[in-house]
């Protein structure tokens, strides 16, 4: 039911792409009996075998506590996010991804795709989690590791790549409409239709309510305030043939997200709208071609914690992601499986915010920073098959440009107090990564493999400072490109059919990794740390016995900062937000009768909230429950239970400020098609 390995058992262009059913005269009839449309990609790479994979199924993705994607991913050993919070409680700007427990600073160190777009924020690098609806995906990979490929240069730490489903998954119409205990609601909806050879699929979902409070009994205040949410998010998915080995794929959404984070008018919002055109060609040359488009901005308001009067307003933080890619698969030797392209993307943006006295409410300098960010990527990749041994390698080059950064503060007479104008800058890499798989017998893979990865600081990185009141921390222009060096050894073994073990170890070290560092009391720089190092096991266990399945995963870690110069103080500490262990366990049971039912055990070890590791965060332990079942044709009663030991998950410890994660919450309601 949960994880499965690789052998176990605008809008106008979307309704450009519908009529395009018959070409050179033949009919849509005939041409339905031809040609088959998936709405995929390519398929993977035999290159993928040779590095640590998992995949998740969509029993897994739909049958989760809490309904979020963020807590479907939980249960792969290394994934991890920024901080414990989910998508509905967190600073949308927290939530930064990545994988192999490498810390971070809020931006993703991972590279998460849908549909092969990349969807991290243009500006702030995070991954809005709220934006998708785990019902509508088909399946999830996940690939540990630096990334080579499309796009390498943002999978420093691996790749998360989610899949749309269709209209054979999803039905002609599919709903949903859940409400909790704490009177909140979840409703989801996806229309999917068959146009001839093709296939459009319109989707939308809206989550509100007023949340929890994320503050201790003996910390809160009048001015306290319940995390509050309300976002929702309509999609639109078309897919057409052109040719019987072509077909054109069109997306497009919108989403908008609101929440209220501790105090009364500590409110931040976050919005989109993103389409993307791909071609994809299954003939003799296989081809993928994508070009998509972004349209992000920003809002949070930040409320003392000693006065509750607003101290800053980042009232407006437009920004803009483009980019494609052309990927070719060349038939050129029965043994070989060659990949050559380029990619390229581009981010723009800029911050606009205020600055209040906490005594006087008036306004005291308005803010302005921003610039742009672009890669352009040349990959090679070839996999070679000599009898049970695969062979894998790939070099890609990349130019990175850094171009029209600034900051500028003005008082409130609008004279100016300090400006930053950062020299534009542009460099090449070239990274590599190559591996071997060999079939030691029919159950037993052994995988050996090494990498590079690259990421590109953000804008947020590079020219925003911010508050988490009372701590500042300051911006750095100077910041330089991160760089990942690894290896992994691993196996997949099967001794039964109903049975398949994983395990993989893996040494990681990124240099020049960003941390926020802290220089004073109260005061934290972006800063380039000499390498983040981490060594660790990850485990996974796949099981089935008849109706009942068992998937279990286990990562630990041993993560440090090797500090030098100024930042010798943090030589041997462990990177923030970085437990050294975390596992997950899921039994499951999925009758012929469509009664569902699984139990998410989890647990998260304790991490440091800063790198001075002066602030713990204690380790949790949460159950969740999912049960489903069937009540006539396609309805059926859905019951859901989020940390239902009611545990204490502490998500932030600033000085002995706490803030705290969901408590136990039991959710309701009807399913239809889904």
């Amino acid at each position: 039911m949960n994880t499965k390995f690789r052998f176990a058992a605008p809008v106008v262009l979307l309704c450009a792409s519908a009529p395009l059913i018959a070409q050179d005269g033949t009919s849509g009839d005939d041409l339905a009996d031809e040609i088959i449309v998936t709405g995929d990609g390519l398929e993977q790479a035999l290159s993928t075998g040779a590095y640590s994979v998992t995949e998740i199924d969509r029993e897994a993705i739909i049958s989760s506590g809490s309904g979020r994607i963020e807590d479907v991913l939980q249960n792969v050993a290394g994934f991890q996010q920024f901080r414990r919070s989910d998508s509905r409680s967190a600073n949308p700007s927290a939530q930064g991804v990545t994988l192999r427990a490498l810390g971070g600073n809020a931006t993703s160190r991972a590279l998460v795709t849908l549909d092969g777009v990349p969807i991290g924020d243009p500006f702030f690098g995070y991954i809005p989690l709220s934006s998708i609806a785990p019902e509508l995906l088909s399946g999830i990979r996940v690939t540990r590791g630096g990334g080579s490929g499309p796009f390498g240069a943002g999978a420093l730490a691996g790749t998360i790549e989610l899949e749309s489903a269709g209209p054979a998954t999803l039905g002609p119409v599919s709903a949903s409409l859940l409400a909790n205990d704490r009177e909140e609601t979840e409703a989801s909806v996806a229309v999917a239709q068959k146009l001839g050879s093709g296939f459009a699929v319109v989707s939308g979902r809206w989550d509100r309510g007023q949340g929890f409070l994320t503050t201790p009994p003996g910390q809160r205040v009048p001015a306290t305030a319940r995390a509050a949410f309300d976002s929702w998010t309509l999609g639109l998915r078309a897919v057409a043939p052109l040719a019987p080995d072509v077909e054109l794929q069109a997306s497009g959404r919108v989403f908008d997200d609101s929440r209220t984070l501790r105090f009364d008018g500590a409110d931040s919002t976050s919005e989109g709208q993103d389409a993307s055109l791909r071609l994809v060609g299954r003939g003799d040359w296989q081809f993928d071609a994508l070009a998509y488009v972004q349209a992000r901005n920003f809002s949070n308001v930040v409320i003392s914690s000693t006065r509750f009067t607003r101290v800053l307003d980042q009232r407006n933080t437009p920004s803009t992601g483009l980019g494609g890619k052309i990927e070719i698969r060349p038939p050129l030797a029965e043994a070989h499986n060659v990949r050559l392209g380029v990619d390229y993307r581009r981010s723009d943006g800029e911050l606009q915010e205020e600055a209040y006295s906490a005594f006087t409410g008036a306004l005291r300098e308005r803010r302005r920073a921003g610039g742009s960010t672009s890669n352009l990527g040349v990959f090679v990749e070839d996999d070679w098959q000599i009898g049970p041994l695969l062979l894998t390698g790939g070099l890609r080059a990349d130019h990175t440009r850094i171009e029209d950064g600034f900051f500028r503060a003005l008082d409130a007479d609008g004279s100016l107090i300090g400006e930053t104008l950062a020299p534009d800058r542009s460099d090449w890499t070239l990274g590599w990564r190559a591996g071997a798989l060999f079939y030691a017998t029919r159950r037993l893979e052994l995988r050996a493999a090494a990498y590079t990865g690259l990421r590109l600081p953000t804008l947020n990185e590079l020219y925003r400072p911010f508050v988490v009141f009372p701590v500042v921390t300051q911006a750095n222009a100077a910041l330089v490109n991160e760089r990942l060096e690894g290896f992994e050894i691993g196996f997949d073994w099967q001794p039964i059919d109903a049975l398949v073990v994983s395990l993989t170890a893996f040494d990681n070290e990124v240099e020049n990794a960003i941390a926020n560092v802290t220089i004073a009391p109260n005061l934290r720089e972006r800063q380039n740390l000499p390498a983040i190092e981490a060594q660790g096991i990850e485990a996974a266990l796949a099981a089935v016995v008849g109706d009942f399945s068992l998937d279990a995963s286990l990562a630990y870690t041993d993560a440090t900062i090797a500090g030098e110069g100024a930042s010798v103080a943090l030589d041997g500490n462990r990177p923030p937000q970085t437990p050294r262990i975390a596992g997950s366990a899921t039994l499951a049971w999925l009758s012929a009768q469509g009664w569902r039912v699984a139990a998410t055990l989890r647990h998260v070890g304790a991490q440091f909230e800063d790198d001075q590791q002066t602030d713990r965060l204690p380790a949790a332990t949460t159950l969740d429950l999912f049960a489903e079942a069937p009540l006539v044709d396609r309805l059926s009663l859905v019951l859901r239970g989020e940390n239902l030991f009611d545990e204490a998950i502490v998500t932030r410890n600033s000085g002995g400020s706490i803030d705290l994660g969901a408590p136990r919450t039991v959710w309701f309601g009807l399913r239809y098609g889904w």
